[in-house]
């Protein structure tokens, strides 16, 4: 009984030891076995892996792509055209052991604060170098290639490899956004003022041209209606000559017949002549002159 009672708690403890002296690495995950602070065994393939209880402990990090956003920040190109960039790179613990030792019980949140440091300078550096307008522009893709490859050679010292940078913002600051707006705005009215004056010494050439056009039409046809009308005058004349040299008593009698149609119309009611006047001989009998 008394052996019973003192094997108990040693078996309860060897229970225990053997208990943590086992643990279970994820498939997403690497591990460091610590001994003291100071790295003993990586363990990087899942399934089960021991360590020596009480003193090894056990330290375990992301092994996959990670995301971390880069704050607002401002720019200076070479123009001196001020800029807000926001940006986000994917990394992953590329080194754990270098990782701890770079970081140390920090962690990642030390990791990241320093990572994005690195991202910030070379950011300023790179977009520092060139125009605003290769920022704006689809040159923009080499920039955060430039971008990556110089923050990966720093990032190697944390253990950490640089996958992607990407620039998700590129804007004005406020002020320098109104700025620009009212010269873009001061630029399209005047294009604006130019294309109205082409226009309208555009539409004053056409109405001068069409005008002009009118005039010559008008005057055409004027000299041809007067063409005609003296055309069918002379043969009007023709006609009268004609009639007068085939039977001068009829023509005289047809021009008397048009002379009383013009002397004897409504409201001409008094007439002073001669009773011997000629203008009565077809009034007075019907052979005309005697």
């Amino acid at each position: 009984m008394r052996r019973a009672t003192y094997l108990l708690p040693v078996l309860a403890v060897v229970i225990v030891a053997a208990l943590s002296s086992v643990f279970i690495v994820d498939e997403r995950e690497k591990a460091l076995v610590l001994q003291f602070g100071r790295v003993v065994t990586v363990k990087e393939d899942p399934g089960l892996a021991f360590k020596i209880p009480l003193f090894q402990e056990v330290v375990t990090y992301d092994d996959r792509i990670l995301s971390r956003e880069v704050g607002p920040l401002e720019v200076t190109p070479l123009d001196d055209r001020r800029l807000i960039v926001d940006a986000f790179a994917r990394y992953r613990i590329a080194d754990v052991t270098r990782f701890r030792q770079a970081v140390g019980s920090g962690g990642v949140q030390l990791a990241e604060a320093r990572l994005d440091s690195i991202l910030r300078s070379q950011t300023r550096e790179v977009l520092g170098s060139v125009r605003s307008d290769s920022i704006l522009s689809s040159d923009r893709v080499s920039l955060m290639n430039r971008i990556r490859d110089n923050a990966i050679t720093e990032a190697r010292a944390l253990g950490l490899e640089v996958v992607d940078v990407r620039l998700k913002r590129t804007d004005l600051p406020q002020a320098n956004l109104e700025a620009t707006f009212n010269r873009m705005r001061a630029e399209r009215e005047r294009e604006a003022a130019d294309e109205i004056a082409r226009g309208e010494e555009a539409a004053q050439r056409v109405r001068a041209q069409a005008d002009r056009t009118v005039v010559e039409l008008e005057s055409d046809a004027n000299r041809q209606s007067e063409i005609i009308r003296g055309e069918a005058d002379a043969a009007r004349n023709a006609i009268f000559a004609t009639a007068y040299g085939a039977d001068p008593e009829f023509f005289a009698f047809y021009r008397s017949l048009n002379a009383y149609r013009g002397a004897l119309k409504s409201g001409n009611s008094t007439i002073v002549m001669s009773p011997d006047s000629d203008f009565f001989d077809y009034l007075k009998s019907d052979q005309g002159r005697n």
